[in-house]
């Protein structure tokens, strides 16, 4: 599980931004909303981040996505760009190296191990990279790397045991340009801490796309009764009027919708994928992410997801999570105001909220850094308000 993520000098987080999964010592729906992953370590299954538009909230999904994406991503040559975006509003920045750093829980061994992965890289090369974990209060180091006259050096701590020849392969496989572990997928060896901490990073999802993707759809099996299932009854909570999904004997997803007729005999009715709404691709896309994300116990973020959704479906796909997800987490962003009313489906400490100051770079705050919250009667309201700031200025 992810305990925090932090940026900075990328798209416009121009300072450096923190996210935390921490939960505070409330015991507000504890057993649905913390995973105490180890001894007074209580992570949290979801963040909701509110802002205006043009705030930074899909920024900052955007930017851990890149940094998943470029984690396992292979470069070709010497010659390839990161394709990083570093802060572009003040001359200094722009031409200053972007960071990233992730605090994680994840299995090693049976055992649930902290790590910490740090990268920090231009649009030509990476800069310096570390990855290192926690068997007990002191941090042991799995691997330093830097640049030295355009070529990757790396150091691997004391605990890693590898030969001079191992060492060189993966150095002769770093490129300038790529992850550690995109080399180090390259080579047929086995380092245990730089296995589970890629395992953990492999499976996570980001959906930064309001656009309906049919990732949900195209991603299930050939037969999919299961997956369906599992999808369909995202539909019937919504009421999409959906009684079953099928593939017919060509493959093509079929849509079979009960109507009662004027004589009031319910009859059944095949429409092809085509017939069906943005509204229901984009449920069944949604209910696709988070299936996987919950059999996976891996993290998933979803910019806007209100997209084409009805506000209690929103909340339905909240409340289904949080019930079903051992160890998965869930970060989205939004603009319906309507959940911080929800006191039985959010904790205080999953509210974050973005701002965007006058020299265009975003700030990124939690509720919970505001005095006296528990004496406000209406979170939604004083949102409104603009008590907490991040909304439009209107």
């Amino acid at each position: 599980m992810i305990a925090e993520i932090k940026i900075c000098n990328i798209l416009s987080f121009r300072d450096e931004a923190i996210f935390s999964f921490d939960a505070d010592k409330s015991k507000d729906m504890e057993s649905y909303h913390i995973v105490e992953v180890a001894p007074d370590v209580r992570l949290l299954k979801l963040g909701v981040i509110y802002g205006a538009n043009a705030s930074g909230k899909s920024n900052f999904i955007k930017a851990y996505g890149f940094i998943k994406d470029f984690i396992t991503r292979v470069a070709t040559s010497k010659a390839d760009k990161t394709n990083v975006t570093p802060f572009l509003l003040d001359d200094s920045s722009r031409n200053e190296p972007s960071s990233f750093v992730i605090t994680f829980y994840t299995d090693m061994n049976g055992v649930c191990i902290k790590f910490i992965y740090s990268i920090s890289l231009t649009n030509d090369y990476v800069v310096n990279e570390s990855l290192s974990y926690y068997q007990s209060q002191q941090p042991a180091i799995v691997f330093e790397r830097g640049i030295k006259n355009g070529v990757s050096t790396i150091k691997f701590g004391n605990k890693i045991k590898l030969s001079n020849i191992v060492k060189e392969e993966v150095t002769l496989k770093c490129l300038p340009n790529m992850s550690l572990f995109a080399a180090y997928m390259q080579l047929n060896m086995n380092i245990p801490e730089i296995e589970s901490a890629l395992l953990y990073f492999k499976p996570q999802e980001v959906n930064t796309s309001e656009i309906v993707s049919l990732y949900g759809l195209n991603s299930f099996g050939s037969g999919g009764t299961e997956d369906f299932q599992y999808a369909l009854n995202y539909l019937k909570a919504a009421d999409f009027n959906v009684s079953e999904i099928v593939r017919d004997n060509k493959n093509n997803i079929i849509f079979k919708h009960t109507s009662k007729g004027k004589d009031g005999v319910e009859r059944v009715y095949e429409l092809p994928i085509e017939s069906e709404s943005r509204g229901t691709i984009r449920t069944l896309d949604i209910a696709k992410f988070v299936q996987d994300a919950i059999n996976k116990d891996a993290f998933f973020a979803i910019d806007e997801i209100e997209s084409s959704l009805h506000p209690k479906l929103v909340e339905y796909i909240i409340e289904r999570f949080l019930q079903e997800s051992k160890s998965a987490q869930l970060l989205v962003t939004t603009h319906y105001d309507g959940l911080l009313a929800q006191d039985d489906l959010l904790r205080k400490d999953n509210i974050w909220f973005t701002e965007k100051g006058d020299d265009g770079a975003s700030t990124l705050y939690p509720l919970t850094d505001f005095k006296a919250i528990s004496r406000i009667s209406s979170l939604q309201k004083a949102y409104k308000f603009g008590k907490f700031g991040a909304t439009p200025n209107i």
